[in-house]
């Protein structure tokens, strides 16, 4: 999923307007379930903007880490750089089961982080812009098989149950500043960013 010249723009703007709130940048979490389209979002943000982008994939460990990841996120990134620090987190190697090497997260203006669990509410103090993203599930499901291979696709469906009790329980729909569907368009607020 790509977003459109005009909402990006949109997008850019209210980051851009925003106040930094992680110390002296401006963090823009991506949201929703998987396969929706957040990743590509984020790397159009992370070129717009310019920003880093921070993979919640490369925070979980494994199938079944959603929430140490949303964990890590916290200890790692978001905690050093609010003390004025650097973050700096560890990547999950998915195929190997271990950590792999280091990824420097250096203050800047600008930082996204896209994934599963990246707007967590303990995260809202320190959030310029929180955007949902979101699309049916037969579509997601289809998206992330073709994405990660027939061979997750069980795995992908547990996902999908833990993620949808995560989200729940978050409020995280509820709480964005913006939501699109899976294809780029604006849902909420009705007008364009």
């Amino acid at each position: 999923m790509s977003v459109g010249a005009d909402v990006l723009a949109g997008l850019v703007r209210r980051v851009r307007e925003g106040v930094p709130r992680l110390g002296t940048t401006r963090l823009v979490l991506v949201d929703g379930p998987s396969g929706s389209g957040k990743t590509t979002l984020a790397a159009q943000l992370g070129e717009a903007l310019p920003a880093q982008v921070v993979h919640m994939d490369d925070l979980y460990e494994g199938w079944d880490g959603l929430l140490a990841g949303v964990d890590r996120l916290a200890e790692q990134v978001l905690a050093p750089m609010a003390a004025g620090q650097h973050g700096r987190y560890q990547r999950y190697d998915w195929h190997a089961g271990a950590y792999a090497e280091w990824h420097d997260v250096p203050r800047a203006p600008y930082l996204v982080v896209e994934g599963c669990g990246a707007g967590a509410r303990r995260f809202d103090e320190l959030c310029t812009l929180l955007v949902w993203v979101e699309a049916p599930d037969e579509v997601r499901l289809a998206r992330a098989v073709a994405r990660d291979g027939e061979g997750a696709e069980e795995h992908l469906r547990a996902w999908m149950v833990t993620e949808r009790a995560v989200h729940r329980a978050e409020g995280t729909a509820q709480r964005a500043d913006v939501r699109l569907d899976g294809w780029g368009a604006v849902t909420w607020p009705a007008a364009t960013p």
